[in-house]
């Protein structure tokens, strides 16, 4: 029995190597910081799931601290996981469950993708930067506030390089498309396109990207293009995930997922508006010996038709 357990929740893959990658990892990770109990479990696409990861973490800790392996908040991160860990207190009433932010855009992830691009650029012989187009290309979210740490990381890589064109793109859901964008950079005269794909680690979507930028050299074939990897095994990914574990450690405020136990994830949820079923999914109506009333400080698609006090759960005691 261990005092804490830190459980690493990845996405998931279809793509077998891309689950293999999250467990290489997050073995990494353990060799990092040895004196850590770190677990690992998935959203979707695994045996590993959520509620198996959870119940693994609660049966050998007494506290046990969720870590999203994921990039941007939408979906997953402000209602499937939540929901989970909701259940988890219900069935492991002795166990503190804390949750910690994403990875989202911050210097750390930024510096991954400044070196990505500038492997590109040498790759490419070193071009003007004034006539290379940057697309930054990410998964894509029906959550636009997940959209919106795309265009603010573009737009970051804008401002600290010489590149006249920095845009977004995504690979589903929501709009541009990279066909879109590589259409636009050639009417705007760029000589080369640099693709950088903003995932983690590997998936069906990674591949897809590769095909697509092959797609493109052929539909253009004025304009040289290259395309980076996922980001993997940055050294830059570990710190972010180091800096969430001691903050939430610490109680820093900003340590807390502001959704955690939020009443409008529950009200979203009874109107259709959740994730992921889940088959630790609590029911609307739970209650709560503990609430100190917190601004809440992302925006919601619905409307509150009541003033929002909520309690914020798994407060380190």
């Amino acid at each position: 029995m261990t005092s804490e357990t830190i459980l690493l929740v990845g996405h998931g893959s279809r793509e077998k190597s891309g689950n293999d990658e999250i467990l290489a990892f997050a073995e990494q990770w353990r060799q990092r910081q040895p004196g850590w109990s770190i677990e690992v479990c998935f959203i979707e696409f695994s045996d590993i799931t959520l509620s198996e990861g959870l119940r693994r973490a609660a049966a050998r800790s007494a506290r046990v601290l969720v870590v999203p392996l994921i990039l941007n908040a939408a979906g997953h991160v402000k209602m499937d996981i939540p929901q989970a860990i909701d259940g988890a207190r219900l069935k492991f009433p002795g166990v503190q469950f804390l949750y910690t932010p994403q990875l989202t855009a911050c210097d750390a992830l930024l510096a991954i993708v400044k070196r990505r691009l500038k492997s590109a650029m040498q790759a490419l012989d070193m071009p003007d930067p004034s006539t290379t187009g940057v697309v930054l290309l990410g998964r894509g979210s029906s959550d636009r506030h997940a959209n919106g740490e795309m265009a603010k990381m573009a737009r970051w890589l804008l401002e600290e390089t010489d590149h006249e064109l920095v845009d977004v793109a995504f690979t589903g859901i929501t709009h541009p498309r990279l066909e879109k964008v590589a259409q636009r950079h050639s009417l705007l005269g760029m000589k080369q396109i640099v693709v950088l794909p903003y995932y983690l680690f590997n998936g069906t979507l990674v591949a897809r990207i590769q095909r697509q930028v092959e797609h493109l050299k052929t539909q253009y074939p004025t304009i040289r293009f290259t395309a980076t990897g996922y980001f993997g095994f940055e050294r830059e990914i570990f710190e972010v995930l180091e800096r969430r574990v001691g903050d939430v450690k610490r109680g820093a405020p900003a340590a807390l997922m502001p959704c955690d136990g939020c009443k409008f994830r529950e009200f979203a949820v009874e109107h259709g508006q959740g994730g992921h079923h889940h088959d630790d999914a609590v029911p609307h109506h739970h209650g709560h010996d503990h609430a100190h009333p917190h601004e809440h400080p992302h925006e919601h698609d619905h409307a509150h038709p009541h003033p929002h006090v909520h309690p914020r759960h798994g407060a380190p005691a």
